[in-house]
């Protein structure tokens, strides 16, 4: 059956049994104090996944795109400037969020397969000397490309510019799989999701929010209710909540914590690593090409990959799925037809990795690429075992 199968798609991901086992659970007073015991707690313990000691968690019953919502309306106005990296699928969507909403966005427009460009992020903050530009947004890991970006470089081009821009950050691809560090990168707001390496279902935007954001939401114009900092941070002063919580995610991070911390954030980030870098060694066996542009750029979470010229990714993918089950990436935007994408993060081991590698390779030998059946698995292979020393017990 094909809900044996794991998923190879950048997220939602594969949920762990005891996770399942924690989320299924019946209705409980969300204003007992029971909740409250489990509730603060949760958002002190999310504090060290995003790197910080000084942010608020702030969290919502919505995806990683309500998340954006948040950031944006609780610290802007109406007209205000914002600086944006347009390199991927998600970035171009955050523009269109802030232009929805009226803002003055700037876009810097890179190529897909780039990532955030600190020097030219520095060249328009020197150049902006009245100050106008009050938010710089970076994507951390741009899930349609498979580049993660290097969000201490960006800070750097702020700081060097000396602009007092805030920093806003989408990390909801990398958040608990690949190092996040708020505080030490000067991060005003980051914005993750409960459905990707928390390995939860979606359903809950996860925010980290520094004083400096906070202070900025006493004179935001833009309206917002549902997503209002300031209601949810009255109500969790007192454990609680402002309105009806998904209170099944709530518990569910909760043991997605213990988890992590478990295996130690220091082992996750190195399993995926290590389980990204088995892929990458069997794309390179396929003779195939990664859309990132260069290793420094190559994220832990997600590989995109060029299709050979003549052929259509979308088929691929589909072929994957008909004939044997199993779901991979889509090329997204610009990536439409050319390139698909493995996702290898969350509850992944070594072995369930080579049975996705192995899975792609079938569908792309039913379809005459230009490959040998075998080739990427025995790379992945060869590197699994040859670092052996490296693998530690998983999350799942």
């Amino acid at each position: 059956m094909s809900d044996q199968n794991p998923v190879f798609i950048p997220g939602p991901t594969n949920i762990p049994d005891r996770l399942r086992a924690a989320m299924h659970m019946q209705t409980r007073d969300h204003r007992a104090p029971d909740f409250v015991e489990t509730f603060a707690p949760v958002l002190e313990d999310t504090k060290a996944v995003f790197g910080t000691k000084d942010g608020k968690i702030i969290t919502f019953p919505a995806s990683g795109t309500g998340g954006w919502e948040a950031a944006v309306c609780n610290t802007l106005s109406p007209g205000d400037k914002v600086l944006v990296a347009r390199y991927g699928m998600f970035s171009h969507r955050w523009i269109d969020l802030c232009e929805r909403h009226g803002l003055d966005v700037q876009v810097i427009d890179c190529a897909w397969g780039a990532g955030a460009p600190a020097d030219r992020f520095e060249a328009e903050l020197t150049a902006d000397a009245a100050h106008a530009i009050k938010a710089v947004l970076v994507t951390h890991n741009e899930t349609a490309t498979g580049v993660t970006s290097d969000i201490g470089a960006v800070r750097a081009a702020m700081d060097a510019a000396g602009h007092p821009a805030m920093m806003f950050v989408d990390c909801v691809s990398s958040l608990a799989s690949i190092e996040f560090k708020m505080d030490a990168w000067g991060v005003d707001i980051a914005v993750s999701g409960s459905q990707k390496g928390f390995m939860l279902a979606t359903g809950m935007a996860i925010l980290a929010v520094s004083p400096k954001a906070l202070a900025a939401m006493e004179t935001a114009q833009l309206p917002r209710t549902f997503f209002d900092f300031r209601d949810m941070l009255q109500a969790n002063a007192s454990g609680g909540f402002p309105y009806t919580p998904p209170l099944q995610l709530i518990y569910g991070l909760r043991e997605s914590l213990k988890m992590l911390m478990e295996e130690g954030l220091e082992n996750v980030y190195a399993r995926h690593f290590r389980l990204a870098e088995g892929v990458r060694r069997a794309v390179d066996a396929w003779g195939l090409k990664l859309v990132a542009e260069h290793p420094e750029l190559y994220s832990d979470t997600v590989s995109a990959i060029y299709v050979p010229e003549g052929f259509d990714s979308n088929a691929l993918t589909d072929q994957a799925f008909n004939a044997y089950g199993v779901s991979f990436g889509i090329g997204l935007g610009q990536m439409n037809g050319k390139a698909f994408r493995i996702g290898h993060l969350g509850s992944l081991t070594d072995v369930m990795v080579l049975s996705g590698l192995a899975t792609i390779e079938m569908a792309m030998a039913d379809l005459d690429y230009p490959i040998e059946l075998g080739s990427g698995v025995a790379a992945a292979q060869d590197y699994y075992r040859q670092n052996r020393t490296a693998l530690i017990k998983s999350a799942a």
